[in-house]
Formats: structure tokens, sequence, C-alpha cells
């Protein structure tokens, strides 16, 4: 639950861990499946993080409110926002920045935070070539149905491409709105994003607020009801760091 994440509070960030990240490291709590980083982070406007490096490792960005932009050695940049997801595959090696600056490519100089969520995957193969992929699908969200944001399955039904045999979805829940996630699953993560209440109901009904994530393992599938609305993210994998 979200009172027991890990955190990094500072002047321009206010991030939270659901595995193990930076100086917070638990040896019983470092990854999930593939999932090795749920990263639920708030920052400031006209700060974020520098130019950095990262290897071998898929990472897809899902912006909650405001603006990021982002910028990499690949030559690629731009500004991503609700409803856009971004899929970057680090492979070889890749440098890039995030900030909370959009002023600076386009638009008048804001005062909101951005809301993000960033997560971590490790791929099937390493040393692939670096890549990025961006894509709109706010219009699919708005039908309330379970949305592929980011997926490695062979169909990726207009998702980003990520280079592992995972699913990644999004659900925009409407008031009493229930959707099911794929019953093939051997394991799944929700992290319940933007919410007052959305109960992650399976065999033993539980109840999660805003920003909290369940994990389940060896799942038939599981029925996620909202009861207000909500934006829940779910990833379905079908793979573990050590198959």
């Amino acid at each position: 639950m979200l009172g027991d994440r890990s955190k990094t509070k500072i002047s321009w960030l206010d991030s939270k861990h659901s595995f193990s990240f930076g100086g917070h490291y638990d040896p019983d709590n470092t990854h999930h499946g593939l999932l090795l980083v749920n990263n639920d982070d708030i920052v400031r406007p006209g700060a974020g993080f520098e130019t950095h490096p990262h290897q071998d490792m898929e990472i897809v960005t899902w912006v909650l409110q405001g603006s990021l932009v982002h910028q990499d050695s690949t030559g690629h940049s731009g500004v991503i926002y609700p409803g856009l997801a971004q899929r970057m595959s680090a492979g070889t090696g890749i440098l890039h920045s995030e900030k909370n600056d959009s002023w600076r490519l386009a638009g008048e100089q804001h005062t909101d935070p951005v809301h993000f969520v960033q997560m971590w995957v490790v791929p099937d193969e390493p040393g692939i070539t670096p890549g990025y992929e961006q894509l709109e699908i706010d219009h699919e969200l708005l039908s309330g149905a379970l949305v592929p944001v980011a997926s490695g399955m062979d169909k990726h039904d207009g998702a980003a491409a990520i280079r592992i045999k995972n699913r990644y979805a999004a659900l925009h829940a409407r008031p009493a709105a229930t959707r099911t996630a794929r019953a093939a699953a051997r394991r799944a993560f929700s992290c319940t994003c933007s919410c007052p209440e959305a109960p992650w109901t399976s065999r033993a009904p539980a109840q999660v607020n805003a920003g909290d994530a369940v994990r389940v393992t060896a799942t038939g599938g599981q029925q996620i009801s909202a009861i207000e609305p909500a934006e829940i993210l779910v990833w379905e994998m079908h793979a573990t760091i050590a198959s």
C-alpha cells in the first residue's frame, strides 16, 4: 500500500517507490516478475531529472497530470502528457533527461507540478539498439475499457512495443465500471493512480486507494471494480527474471 512504500522527498521531487530504489534497499522487495521499478513521482515546475544514463532496460512513462519534457542521446525530444504513452529502450546505452519545463519548447511558463509513474522492466535480450516510441491513446481511454499502453506480446493491439513477453495496460474506469484482467497472466501488478477509492476484487476482495499497488502471483484473471472515477495501471506478466 502507499503508506508502506519507501519515499524520496527533496525540494523538487516527491517520489514513492514500490520496490528497492536508489538509497532505499530491501532484499525482500527488489522486483515483481520482470518489473524492477514502479516510481510514483511529482516534480515541481522548472525542475526534474538532469541527463543521466540507462542500459538494458525497457522504460515506460505514464503522465497523470501536467507535462514532462523528454530529451535523449538518440535525438528524440518532446512533451509527454496524459493520454500519451512513452516507451524508451535503453539497450546498449542511452542518455536522457526528464524535466517539468515545457515552456522551453513552446508556450508560457506555468506553475503546475507534473505527476507521473515510471516503470522499468528487464528486456528479453541485452545489448539491443536503443529505441524510443510514443503513442497517443487518449481517445481509447475515454471508452473506460482496459486499453493496452505498451506490450511485448506478438499482437500489440496498437500499443507501444517493448522487448519483453509482458503486456501493460491502463484502465480509465468510470463509476461502477468493471473490467477483468487477461486470464493467462502468471503474475499481475496493479497500481491505482488517481481515484478516491478503487477496489481490486479477486477471491478475497480487497479495497485499495489512490496510489496503492497490488501484487498477484499465479493469477487466473482478476476483476477490477471502480466505485469512483479511477485510472488504474495494470501489468500483466508472462515471464520472471529467473525464467
